[in-house]
C-alpha cells in the first residue's frame, strides 16, 4: 500500500512539529510548510493526499490558499484556526476546505477527520469519472474517451494518465511519477517516463488534438490546456 501523504501549511512551529511527529507515529508521510507561498508551492511539486491547513498564515492568507488548492485538485482540506465565529467557518468552507477544526484541539479527533475525509476521497474514487478539457476517464472501466473517441490504453499508460488527472494543472516531477505509478526508482538514467509520455501522447493526440501534456524542463510533466 503506498504511503499517504499530508501536507501540513502552519506557521507556528510548536504545533506543526506536534503535528507532524504524531502523523509520522501514525505512518503518514509528512510535508511541513511555515507559509502560504511554500505551501503554494510543495503542493504543486507534489501530489499530497490531503492538506491541513491555518487560517492566519503569512504571505498568503489560509482561506486564499484553499482558495487556490481547490481550483488546482480536489485534495481534501482540513481548516485548523483559532476563530471559532460561525462566519469564519462558512468562509473557509465555501473557499474550498472539506473540514474544520478550532484551536486547541485533541490530536485524536484530528486523525479521526483526517480518516474520514481520506476514506470519502478512497470510496468516491473507486467508481469516479474524471474529466479534464476533452478527456474523459471512467476510474471503474478504466476507459478513456477522447471527445467521443474510445481510447485503448495499457495498464501502465492507464495509471500515468490518472495520475495526471488527478493533479491538472501540477508539475509532477520524475521523482513522484516513479513512486505512484512504478513504485520504486528506476535510477537517474532511466526514460522509462519519456516513453510512456510519448505513448499518452501519440494516443492522445492521434486525431490531431491539441497537447495537454507538456513538459516543465528541469522540473517534469504537467497537464494543462493552453
Amino acid at each position: 500500500m503506498t504511503t499517504q501523504r499530508i501536507l501540513i501549511i502552519e506557521d507556528e512551529p510548536e504545533i506543526a512539529n506536534y503535528l507532524r511527529r504524531g502523523l509520522v507515529l501514525e505512518g503518514f508521510q509528512v510535508t511541513v510548510a511555515a507559509d502560504g507561498p511554500t505551501g503554494l508551492a510543495a503542493a504543486r511539486e507534489t501530489p499530497h493526499d490531503l492538506v491541513i491547513l491555518d487560517l492566519m498564515l503569512p504571505g498568503i492568507d489560509g482561506l486564499e490558499v484553499a482558495r487556490r488548492l481547490r481550483a488546482a485538485s480536489d485534495v481534501p482540506i482540513i481548516i485548523l484556526t483559532a476563530r471559532d465565529a460561525v462566519a469564519d467557518r462558512v468562509r473557509g468552507l465555501e473557499n474550498g476546505a472539506d473540514d474544520y477544526l478550532v484551536k486547541p484541539f485533541a490530536f485524536e479527533e484530528l486523525l479521526a477527520r483526517i480518516r474520514v475525509q481520506l476514506r470519502r476521497r478512497q470510496a468516491s474514487s473507486g467508481s469516479e469519472v474524471l474529466r479534464f478539457g476533452n478527456l474523459t476517464l471512467d476510474t471503474a472501466a478504466r476507459e478513456l474517451r477522447v471527445g467521443e473517441r474510445r481510447v485503448e490504453l495499457t495498464a501502465k499508460e492507464y495509471d500515468l494518465l490518472e495520475l495526471f488527472m488527478r493533479h491538472p494543472n501540477q508539475v509532477l516531477t520524475r521523482e513522484v511519477i516513479y513512486d505512484r505509478v512504478w513504485g520504486y526508482d528506476f535510477g537517474g538514467e532511466s526514460n522509462i517516463i519519456e516513453v510512456y509520455v510519448r505513448y499518452l501522447r501519440q494516443k492522445l493526440e492521434a486525431h490531431g488534438e491539441p497537447r495537454v501534456i507538456h513538459t516543465v524542463r528541469g522540473a517534469g510533466y504537467i497537464l494543462r490546456e493552453e
